[in-house]
């Protein structure tokens, strides 16, 4: 009896190791995945800056990967946090719920990533009190987890804290960010209590003392925070597939305060290229050239600097977000004999109405919103303003309706978008004029680089539009899981 028991107790083992293996076989997914965000990358750029380009970087994606040259971002506003997060979710902000770097949440201005619950870990700084809570969907990391039942790993690395806690999403192992007051990188006790030893280490051997985020050598560091991560988790090295994104921040903070063409944008790409170059080779090193899976693109591009396009007779200006508040408010209390500021808020070309302030002055919000969209259209630097309930009926092409209603969410986007002429952007008072800026709908600031490469990419390149929210459906895809749950894209055919 003991033998048959016996028997048995072999024959079931032997069978479940025969399944274990068979679904491990039958997944035939990667080591590791990697997702690398250039932030404020134009699509022109990898030809543009070539010629400044070696070939074991950009060149070495291009020329071994799968190019899609007519990406495209289907909404607005197209800015940082919503790039991160659409990428990685495969959604927009009408679904993700991050309707921008700054929104109103629960009647409140909210940053993006803003979490009072948690605490600093790696400084003594409020630059922690940070975490993916405002974000309502998941993204590529997240089904990555749930797909092999939260094993495997998963870590964003970022100088910015919403360029690396937007990607790695909620269930990720770690999400790091630079502490540009203490010089190194922290992460939040939603993720843990205590910095990795590797992190400890790191931070000693490449603590700043001067601000490097307007310099290659912030994407220097990223690069060398990345490549730690990779080693320090041992990353594509167990039995899961790993994913790995890292999102490379100063080609943002150069070109915004030196412009699409200028000598530090161009230096900036340069030494990005190496350090894209450095890292490949590390992946190859660590986990085997073949054995990852890697995407290329950008949270949104830019628009060239206004002075420039003016001198060369091209229409185009600037639009003070600040003056354009006050002018608003002073309109409407000539208007409307006020003394109160009936608008709220003006964030990203959203107009946020005082509900409260409109009451007491005896008017109704709809009354408010009519005036003020005629007023802001007699602005010869706009071309709509758009009531977002009313978008539906305003005669403005599909293009720009289809990109209002995908990044208008009712509870945080406020009242009215406004959609400026090409060539004209808008400034906080306070920015670098002879620089650049970003937002809006027009190709210069949605037309952004993506390449696949590496595991099951064969080498080419369409010019058949795909849309940013197609990232991450091919992705899942290709790893044959479950897409985020509030993806709308699709796979892309790389044939």
């Amino acid at each position: 009896m003991k033998r048959l028991f016996s028997f048995v107790y072999l024959f079931v083992g032997l069978l479940a190791t025969a399944c274990g293996q068979s679904q491990q076989q039958g997944a035939k997914r990667p080591k590791l995945v990697v997702g690398i965000i250039v932030d404020q990358m134009r699509w022109d750029y990898l030809h543009y800056y070539d010629y400044t380009f070696g070939n074991d970087g950009f060149r070495r994606l291009l020329s071994e990967g799968y190019s899609c040259d007519n990406n495209q971002i289907t909404y607005v506003p197209t800015v940082t946090a919503v790039g991160h997060s659409c990428v990685y979710t495969g959604s927009v902000p009408a679904i993700t719920g991050i309707a921008g770097n700054d929104f109103y949440k629960d009647g409140k201005r909210t940053y993006c990533a803003d979490d009072a619950t948690v605490q600093t870990v790696g400084s003594e700084s409020k630059a922690g009190l940070m975490s993916p809570r405002n974000l309502r969907v998941t993204t590529m990391c997240d089904a990555v987890k749930i797909a092999q039942d939260f094993k495997a790993k998963t870590i964003g690395v970022s100088l910015k804290d919403r360029g690396a806690i937007m990607p790695a999403g909620h269930t990720a192992n770690a999400a790091y960010w630079f502490d540009n007051d203490h010089g190194v990188f922290i992460t939040s006790t939603y993720y843990m209590k205590q910095l990795p030893a590797w992190v400890d280490d790191f931070n000693k051997a490449n603590k700043q003392t001067t601000d490097i985020r307007y310099t290659p050598k912030g994407n220097t560091l990223v690069a060398d925070m990345a490549i730690a991560a990779l080693n320090g988790e041992q990353l594509g090295r167990g039995t899961t597939t790993d994913f790995l994104a890292v999102s490379f921040s100063s080609t943002d903070y150069i070109g915004h305060r030196y412009g699409t063409r200028s000598p530090q944008t161009e230096e900036a790409y340069r030494e990005l290229d190496k350090e894209i170059a450095k890292l490949l080779g590390a992946l190859d090193n660590a986990v085997g050239k073949g054995n990852y899976l890697l995407f290329l693109s950008a949270d949104h591009a830019a628009a060239h600097n206004a002075a420039l396009m003016q001198k060369n007779g091209v229409p185009a200006g600037e639009w003070d977000e600040s003056t354009a508040l006050a002018d608003m408010n002073g309109h409407l209390k000539k208007l409307y004999n006020t003394g109160a500021n009936l608008v709220k808020d003006l964030i990203e070309y959203r107009v946020y109405l005082d509900y409260e302030a409109i009451k007491a002055a005896g008017r109704t919000a709809d009354e408010v919103e009519a005036a003020l969209c005629d007023y802001i259209d007699n602005d010869d630097r706009v071309a709509y303003a758009v009531p977002f309930d009313k978008v539906q009926s305003m005669s403005i092409p599909q293009a720009i309706r289809e990109r209002i209603i995908n990044g208008y969410n009712p509870k945080r986007s406020g009242d009215i978008q406004i959609i400026l002429q090409p060539g004209y952007y808008g400034f906080d008072s306070g920015s670098f004029h002879e620089g650049t800026s970003h937002g809006v709908w027009c190709s210069y600031d949605t037309h952004i680089p993506l390449i696949f490469y590496g595991w099951h990419v064969n080498h080419g390149r369409t010019s058949k539009e795909t849309h940013v929210t197609d990232i991450a459906a091919t992705v899942c895809s290709m790893l044959d899981i479950q897409n985020p749950n509030g993806c709308v894209g699709t796979p892309i055919q790389m044939k």
